[in-house]
């Protein structure tokens, strides 16, 4: 076989069925339950912790800090502190964050499409 015909460009058939690194690693993360639609939510503006909280609802203060503390290792988000007082946390998409919003869009337009409404979405969360 030259590869030009399967879609392997040349590559041995075995690389062909291996999943791609790259979607592995931004599924990875971006996958796990709760991320999406925090990301959605920075996607707006910054926001303090007590208001994601709120905005993404039936997420715990553990796992949203979690979830966060993931973002903010992949340099998605970073966290910023209002000396105030009171003293707050604000976080928000570095500039890799905010990169992902038209991949998210088509994504969400995809899901309109395609994939069975599975109960209703706040509209914030729309694009």
């Amino acid at each position: 076989m030259d590869g030009g015909v399967d879609g392997c460009g040349g590559r041995d058939e075995r690389e062909c069925r291996e999943v791609d690194a790259g979607i592995t690693r931004v599924f990875g993360l971006l996958g796990k339950r709760w991320t999406g639609p925090i990301v959605s939510v920075l996607m707006q503006r910054a926001v303090h912790f007590a208001e994601l909280r709120r905005a993404v609802p039936g997420i715990s203060e553990r796992m949203l800090s979690d979830r966060l503390s993931e973002l903010g290792a992949a340099r998605l988000v970073v966290r910023e502190v209002d000396e105030g007082p009171p003293l707050r946390v604000a976080y928000r998409l570095t500039e890799a964050g905010r990169a992902l919003e038209p991949a998210l869009k088509e994504l969400g337009r995809w899901a309109e499409q395609y994939l069975p409404d599975a109960g209703s979405c706040p509209e914030s969360f729309r694009g």
